[in-house]
């Protein structure tokens, strides 16, 4: 299968600290790929790179065969690239279906005036925008809270809706920063089906969560990240039981601690 998105060596330096330093792996359509490791492995920094937050200092990032390395934000969306950030995006005081319209914005190209004017061609872009707004509500289980204010739904139904939105542009990747964050265990599972279905129904995944529960039940890849380099690649069950993986989660502390005891 090719690869969907192929992150090649990519890296970034601040203040001459190598935040990220040459890190590989791909993505394939219709696949869960989650990268995790400890706090300040780099994980955000990346996201950031490959979704044009941050200009790389080295590597590149290839979207269905095209170099977008660097490419703005706004350009990668009308490419097929949709994220999440781990703090809400959220309008609190306009309504769900709102929010959920806004996410169309991005992709309307329709002329200025029309849409000055009133335009019947405008009026159908706002009632298609409304329509799959409401589909999408649907989808991710917001349908009756369609009319409320968003303020006023419970955290997790926020980051539901915030998947939503990013789901109106019809992505062929979608950039997950810890989307489980700050949700109890029942919002947890809620957004952990959510995610799978998405991937299902042939979107690309590429998650960053600290949920490691979530992320093992339901990746098909991992990459693990350590002081901004890639340490380990692969499917759950071997990531678990590899040795740098363990080290890194638990210290060498616990790895000499454990010697000591075998000893």
């Amino acid at each position: 299968m090719t690869a969907l998105l192929s992150v090649e060596g990519l890296g970034i330096s601040f203040g001459g600290l190598k935040a990220v330093n040459d890190v590989s792996f791909t993505v394939q359509p219709g696949e869960i790929t989650s990268v995790i490791g400890p706090n300040g492995a780099g994980k955000t920094t990346l996201f950031n790179m490959i979704s044009g937050v941050y200009q790389p200092g080295r590597g590149r990032v290839i979207l269905g065969g095209e170099d977008v390395t660097g490419m703005a934000p706004h350009l990668l969306a009308r490419r097929g690239m949709s994220r999440t950030f781990q703090n809400l995006q959220i309008f609190q005081s306009m309504t769900v279906l709102e929010n959920a319209i806004a996410g169309y914005h991005l992709a309307e190209r329709g002329p200025v005036l029309a849409d000055l004017f009133g335009l019947p061609s405008s009026r159908r872009r706002a009632a298609a925008a409304s329509s799959g707004a409401r589909d999408l509500l649907a989808r991710v289980g917001l349908d009756r809270a369609a009319e409320r204010e968003a303020g006023n739904l419970s955290y997790g139904a926020l980051k539901r809706l915030e998947i939503a939105r990013a789901l109106a542009l019809s992505p062929r990747i979608l950039l997950l920063d810890e989307p489980a964050a700050g949700c109890n265990a029942v919002e947890t599972e809620e957004i952990d089906h959510l995610i799978a279905e998405v991937a299902r129904s042939g979107v690309a995944i590429l998650l960053v969560e600290h949920d490691m529960k979530m992320v093992m039940r339901i990746s098909n890849h991992i990459v693990v990240l350590d002081h901004g380099e890639k340490i380990a690649e692969g499917d759950p069950a071997a990531v678990s039981r590899d040795p740098a993986v363990i080290a890194a989660y638990l210290g060498t502390d616990a790895e000499t601690g454990a010697a000591h005891a075998d000893g």
